[in-house]
């Protein structure tokens, strides 16, 4: 759990103990007759606009904040991982990635093309059969024919180079 949650639900949790304890003192000053009804829901009123009000949607916020972040060390994570995967064996069947990193086969596609338009990722796939290759972008900028089927790779996106007669995809960093 993410320290903007903590914060957030401590907040929350703050703020509605100091709602019960304002509430407990004026109904406990309305039932000894030294507080009137009217005195009784101001004094609620105020406290919970200067006191309750702030506290609980600054903690929705911290917890809403902290929930974002979690998501995005969740992603990052993913990331990292699939990168330590396909570097350190140079080639992984997508397949296998896929069950490895209990995730699919589009998440999988997707966390690739991420990657490579964060320019951290260079190597190549051939989707069609299903293997991610780890390559050094200094050979892949140099690469003229595909290394599957020996045809001609053109230029698809920022980044990704593509055969055009058997669907493999080259991605530079």
């Amino acid at each position: 759990m993410g320290s903007g949650r903590v914060v957030g639900i401590v907040l929350i949790a703050v703020g509605l103990v100091i709602a019960l304890i304002v509430t407990a003192f004026l109904f406990s000053g309305v039932s000894s007759g030294s507080l009137t009804t009217s005195g009784a829901i101001l004094g609620l009123g105020i406290a919970f606009v200067v006191l309750v009000a702030p506290l609980v949607g600054f903690g929705i916020f911290m917890v809403v904040q902290g929930n974002r972040e979690a998501a995005r060390l969740a992603e990052a994570g993913k990331q990292r991982q699939l990168l330590d995967i396909v570097r350190s064996r140079g080639q992984v069947d997508v397949r296998d990635l896929a069950l490895e990193m209990q995730v699919s086969q589009e998440e999988i596609r997707a966390l690739v093309h991420r990657l490579v338009g964060l320019q951290v990722f260079s190597g190549y796939i051939n989707w069609e059969k299903g293997i991610l290759y780890s390559s050094e972008a200094r050979e892949l900028r140099e690469l003229k024919r595909c290394e599957n089927c020996g045809g001609e790779i053109t230029l698809t996106g920022k980044g990704v180079l593509s055969c055009r007669f058997c669907g493999t995809e080259y991605f530079l960093s």
